[in-house]
């Protein structure tokens, strides 16, 4: 069977979630050797064309693209609220660019009820987001590296967001966090994909050259293993996402997570993780050392549950269905 994977990775755009998942989930597939891959390959006789943006470039690819034409949403129009400037009107596209493709994967159940609200004509299938635990563990010499390019002491306290520079991503109370916590090191890894088109990126930038010394901003991270490495805990103040997948590569890596309660992070991370609702519950966690090192410990096991190669083998599965093989 003939799988096209096409992503929208280029430039900047290569540091956005859905690109991320799509390169783990081709690398696990590739390991199989059950498909003939191709990784945005041109439009061809292909038995499925797989797509993980749905961009100019993307519907382009697609207009010409035999086979089945799968999407998975990465993106859906609740989590556009706060991450993308004139987002109303960005988000009045969805229904009719869903409907443009043969099937939908969606990757949590609070996303899943979205798009079938949206659109409960089109086929959907439910796939969670898989981790790759052979690669996302904890590497104490690649913690080391990272602490010493960023001037972090051995022994200071890392607390670690990885995530874009929006509002939506909770980035105001992350700011907010470290101000009330100057003992603490707050790294925050992740930039701008949509550039100027980002939610309040010229506010963003100046709190960025105002922000505390124990506040660092590394911008985009080849390797991130090093940046959780470095972390003693993960935070994670996001308001709305689809999955929250940075949630699973450090639980991987073994660190306490501290989440906003949402809804999709519980059902997703259930009691493996550590929520709040308010800076002050954020605050409490971020001091509570017995409760964190208990979390720690749960933290690794817990990610087995979302394991790559269980993800790659249901992918395959609904490949198989919908090209009848």
């Amino acid at each position: 069977m003939k799988v096209n994977f096409y992503v929208e990775d280029m430039l900047f755009f290569k540091y956005i979630g859905c690109a991320t998942v799509a390169k783990t989930l081709y690398g696990q597939l590739s390991a199989t050797g059950d498909l003939e891959l191709r990784w945005k390959g041109a439009p061809g006789n292909d038995d499925i064309v797989h797509y993980h943006t749905f961009g100019p470039f993307a519907l382009f690819h697609r207009r010409f693209s035999g086979g089945k034409k799968v999407l998975t949403a990465h993106s859906t129009p609740r989590i556009n609220v706060g991450n993308i400037a004139l987002a109303q009107r960005i988000n009045r596209h969805y229904p009719k660019i869903y409907r443009k493709f043969d099937h939908i994967i969606t990757i949590s159940k609070p996303c899943h009820e979205e798009v079938t609200s949206l659109l409960p004509e089109i086929p959907v299938t439910y796939i969670p987001n898989g981790v790759n635990r052979e690669y996302f563990r904890n590497d104490p010499e690649k913690g080391a590296v990272f602490r010493d390019l960023h001037g972090i002491p051995e022994g200071q306290e890392v607390v670690l967001s990885v995530a874009q520079l929006t509002p939506r991503k909770g980035l105001y109370d992350f700011l907010a966090l470290a101000k009330e916590h100057p003992d603490k090191t707050f790294v925050w890894v992740g930039g701008f994909p949509y550039g100027a088109l980002s939610k309040d990126w010229m506010r963003i930038r100046r709190l960025k050259r105002r922000c505390g010394s124990n506040l660092i901003f590394p911008g985009y991270v080849d390797d991130i293993v090093s940046g959780y490495s470095a972390a003693d805990i993960f935070l994670m103040p996001s308001y709305a996402e689809t999955f929250g997948l940075v949630i699973l590569e450090a639980l991987s890596c073994g660190l306490p997570v501290i989440a906003r309660d949402i809804p999709e992070f519980r059902e997703i991370f259930g009691d493996a993780v550590l929520y709040f609702s308010t800076r002050n519950e954020a605050t409490t966690l971020l001091r509570d050392k017995p409760v964190l090192s208990r979390y720690r410990s749960l933290a690794r096991p817990y990610s087995a549950e979302y394991d790559i190669r269980d993800s790659a083998q249901k992918h395959i599965a609904l490949y198989r269905e919908l090209a009848g093989t």
